[in-house]
């Protein structure tokens, strides 16, 4: 796979046109109806968004967990963490959120809707978005319709997000790729770098 080198990749990643990787209700209970099939589909996502996790990391790009209060309107942060982990599933342990990544708590599928995320990635420098998690057909397809119209670039990974049935999980994909641009190439398939330095990146 291709590589930018250091001057390259600063080029792409000035202020103002960074990447930011969102990570969308991985700290997950899985404890509702039809997460069974949810968390086998996350279980196996989880280690490709572990590894951009840590590359976006290395770099110094934004990391942004964004997650569904699952009905715990006064829980923050640390409380939802904790209790996932009390559920000792592997997708949270895996991804346990680090103390310089950014946390936003939202209340409906979109992470843009009512949050302060739309606030947030102007302030850190962020023109463009991949994104991750659950479920592809739901909330990660509702934050890739909002950052399309926000004029964000995308790449939606395929092994890097996750779908209660696969059958939906690609008819949102090919949703994100027809309608909104954005990559779903699997991570296997495209670097970072790649994605960045791509006609649209």
């Amino acid at each position: 796979m291709a590589s930018l080198d250091r001057q390259q990749t600063e080029t792409l990643t000035k202020p103002g046109n960074r990447p930011a990787l969102l990570i969308l209700d991985m700290v997950n209970c899985f404890d509702f109806e039809g997460a069974e099939e949810l968390e086998r589909h996350a279980i196996a996502a989880a280690p490709r968004i572990g590894q951009l996790r840590r590359q976006f990391r290395e770099r110094g790009w934004p990391i942004v967990y964004v997650n569904d209060n699952f009905g715990e309107w006064h829980s923050e942060a640390s409380k939802l963490v904790a209790r996932a982990l009390e559920k000792d599933n592997p997708v949270t342990q895996l991804l346990v959120p680090k103390h310089d990544d950014y946390f936003i708590i939202k209340p409906q599928f979109s992470g843009f809707y009512a949050t302060n995320l739309p606030v947030l990635l102007p302030q850190l420098g962020v023109s463009k978005l991949v994104l991750s998690g659950v479920a592809t057909d739901i909330c990660v397809l509702f934050t890739a319709a909002d950052a399309h119209m926000r004029e964000y670039d995308l790449w939606v990974p395929e092994d890097a997000v996750a779908a209660e049935n696969e059958e939906r999980g690609r008819w949102a994909l090919e949703i994100m790729a027809q309608s909104m641009g954005a990559k779903t190439a699997e991570t296997s398939q495209m670097s970072i770098d790649e994605w960045l330095s791509g006609p649209e990146g």
